[in-house]
Formats: C-alpha cells, structure tokens, sequence
C-alpha cells in the first residue's frame, strides 16, 4: 500500500491505495466518496468521468491517480462552490440550476460530466455558439437531452434560444 495526499474539491483527501497506477476515477468513487464521478466506457470516449483538474476537463478512468498528485481536482460534488466560469458570470450552482428549470437530465448518468464540461466551455467560450457547443461537449448522452443542454446554454449567457 502506498499513501496519497490529493485535494478534491478544496480538500485534501489522504489515504492508502494498493498500486499508484489505480486510475484516479477509482480512488474517487470507492476511496474519496465522490461518486458522482461515473464509469462509463473505460477508454475515455463517453466522458462521464470527466473532472476538472487545475481547471482543465480531464478524463479520469485511464488516468493513473499517481498524475494527480499536485493538482487541484473538482468533481460535480464541488461545482456549486465554483466562482464564476471567467466573464460569463455564470457559477457552477447557476449550472445546476439551470439543469433542473430546463430539465436537462433525464436518467442523469451523464449529467455530471456534462455540467463540468459546460463550466469548463463558459470559461473559456462566454457565449458560445452552436458549433463551440457541439465541439465542447461530447459527452454521450443515452437519452439525447442534447436540445435542452443547448437551450440552458443559451438561456444562462443570454442568448436566443431557436425555435
């Protein structure tokens, strides 16, 4: 066993973990309690195990936990404490709420990544445009809730919404 020290949501978490090598997706569900990061595909292609490491969307189920170390990571059980996503104002608990008047998520499996993916777009892309959202986010979504991922979008940076 070895121990680790990473900070989770302005946390620092410490603890044992058999082999550094253990992809960080796992030592945040079982060992941290932050299980609203999901398993998905496990090869990095559904994205609804991204967090947010040093600010930047990351992928967590191959990545060994080991390359977290000295990071600052922030998973969706920390995006309502979020300042606000650079100068598009909008926080991460406006994020949440927004999800739920819109009523975004239907099953919800991938909700979590989907929100961390769109703060992480609303900081760099204040008011993105159709083709910054569909390159930004592509995360897989069963239920197809795409339309109304667009439309919170659009209605929290105060855009038109298309009819």
């Amino acid at each position: 066993m070895t121990s680790i020290t990473i900070n989770v949501n302005g946390r620092n978490w410490t603890g044992d973990v058999a082999d550094t090598s253990t992809p960080l997706l796992w030592v945040l569900r079982d060992r941290v309690g932050a299980t609203g990061t999901k398993y998905g595909c496990g090869i990095e292609v559904c994205s609804a195990c991204v967090i947010l490491a040093d600010g930047t969307l990351t992928k967590t189920c191959t990545e060994n936990v080991a390359n977290f170390i000295d990071k600052k990571l922030v998973t969706i059980e920390g995006l309502a404490d979020m300042p606000p996503a650079g100068s598009s104002g909008v926080t991460g608990k406006m994020l949440q709420e927004m999800w739920v008047e819109t009523q975004v998520p239907q099953c919800g499996y991938c909700q979590s990544g989907m929100l961390l993916a769109v703060y992480a777009l609303l900081r760099s892309k204040p008011r993105p445009s159709d083709a910054d959202i569909d390159q930004a986010i592509c995360n897989i979504c069963a239920c197809g809730t795409y339309p109304r991922v667009r439309d919170a979008i659009k209605t929290l940076t105060g855009q038109a919404i298309a009819a």
